[in-house]
């Protein structure tokens, strides 16, 4: 605990009245010497150190503020002084939308100040709220039942490995749904990002890659996991909202998932590996499950995109991501660069908190089939010839044997996954999915 007058005390108001406004010296300067009652030659100086050790971009949590003014020290000196400083009774602020410089003080995001007017928009009670941001994790400690606002479930991978989905349960899932369209689609992403996004696809994915001498395809390991509770805080406080809300956002779309769920079976729990994922699920994170975890990852991914686009406008390249598959091109003057340009991707990835699977890196030059998230871009974007011919075999029977008989997976629609996939092909080439659409109008259903 910390008493009135003493250094943790003033440090705590401090960091409570600094985050609360504008993050620019004098503004914070200013805010200070209002809650001291005067402005003590060190309060200037140490805003200047406080304002380098977090950049001037945007606001840092509270907690983080009031460590810093600790460690400093010159709060320090200053209380040991003739004159310490006090509080001139409290200095009570309106919370107010404080975006950051530069382009997000340009986004449209609905203002919300208070928890209250939080609980108000989203059709809660303000109990209801606490109870659904979960921001004293309760979720990992409650038992497997209607407590719990996500299901568990085990998706095999290829290669032997399986995936943990997390899907939020019907009442939370609308609340997401609503922040997702009224909030988090209001906010741009890179321009390199396609996955996810109204008017991108797999198509402008790949078409900056097509007939490229080189090709680089890279994967990034556990996206969404990675992507913490603390970054979606920092993404919201950027975008201009009180910490006391910003933190209510960020608990309604992450997860902590419980101990028990790697007890199933299906779970990768075994050896180092396994204790790695343990570790990384249970710390919030993004599920991957809710409808607001691909925005925001895309969002929170804007400083890797901003680095690696700038990385590959250097080295004479194009850049693109699709969720988790990086993809880099270019002409000769990138070809001879080829062979260090991963290490340099994998640090930076590293710097920005991601970590690049190594054993998935591919180099693939035109003497060789460049393929990207399913699509050979050697010439133009078309799906592998097995693929097609598969495809065209399966339609073909279909018309000679009717459709009952093809479907051996079981599809709840086979029709319907028909057509998926021809719509997929005749997007990536049209002669082709004109050729496969005339087979499919032959069907008899």
């Amino acid at each position: 605990m910390s008493t009135p007058g003493s250094p943790r005390h003033l440090a705590r108001a401090l960091a409570a009245v600094f985050v609360a406004g504008p993050w620019q010296l004098d503004a914070l300067v200013d805010r200070g010497g209002k809650l001291l009652g005067r402005r003590g030659r060190w309060l200037r100086p140490l805003v200047r150190r406080m304002l380098a050790a977090h950049g001037s971009g945007g606001r840092p949590p509270a907690r983080r503020v009031a460590a810093f003014l600790l460690a400093d020290g010159g709060l320090g000196r200053a209380c040991g002084g003739e004159k310490p400083p006090s509080l001139a009774g409290g200095l009570w602020l309106p919370p107010v939308m404080n975006p950051a410089p530069g382009p997000p003080s340009t986004w449209t995001v609905p203002p919300i100040l208070t928890p209250g007017e939080l609980a108000e928009r989203l059709g809660l009670t303000p109990a209801e709220l606490d109870w659904f941001a979960d921001r004293r994790l309760r979720e990992p400690r409650l038992p497997d039942g209607p407590l719990r606002h996500y299901r568990y479930r085990w998706q095999a991978k290829r290669l032997g490995s399986a995936r943990l989905v997390e899907s939020p349960k019907p009442r939370l899932k609308a609340v997401q749904r609503r922040l997702l369209h009224e909030l988090f689609d209001l906010i741009p992403p890179h321009d390199a990002a396609h996955g996810f996004r109204a008017g991108r696809s797999v198509r402008t994915f790949v078409a900056p890659h097509v007939g490229q001498h080189v090709v680089i395809k890279m994967d990034l390991r556990d996206f969404f996991p990675t992507i913490t509770d603390a970054r979606v805080t920092a993404l919201l406080l950027t975008a201009g909202y009180p910490e006391a809300v910003a933190r209510l956002l960020s608990g309604l779309c992450t997860n902590s998932v419980p101990a028990e769920v790697w007890d199933d079976p299906a779970s990768p729990a075994r050896g180092s590996e396994g204790w790695r994922l343990r570790r990384l699920y249970q710390q919030p994170h993004l599920p991957q499950g809710a409808p607001t975890s691909p925005a925001l990852a895309n969002l929170c991914a804007f400083r890797v995109d901003r680095r690696l686009s700038g990385l590959a406008r250097a080295a004479g390249a194009h850049y693109t991501r699709y969720a988790d598959d990086l993809v880099f091109s270019g002409g000769p003057e990138f070809a001879r660069s080829v062979a260090r340009f991963p290490i340099h991707v994998a640090a930076i990835a590293l710097e920005e908190g991601f970590t690049v699977q190594t054993r998935k890196t591919r180099i693939m030059r035109r003497s060789v089939r460049q393929r990207v998230a399913g699509v050979v871009v050697n010439d133009r974007p078309n799906i592998a010839r097995a693929e097609y011919d598969a495809l065209k075999a399966l339609l073909f029977n279909c018309v000679r044997h009717g459709p009952g008989g093809q479907d051996r997976i079981g599809h709840a629609d086979f029709r319907a996954h028909l057509a998926g996939r021809i719509a997929y092909v005749s997007a990536l080439h049209p002669s082709r999915g004109q050729r496969l659409s005339a087979l499919f109008e032959r069907i008899v259903w």
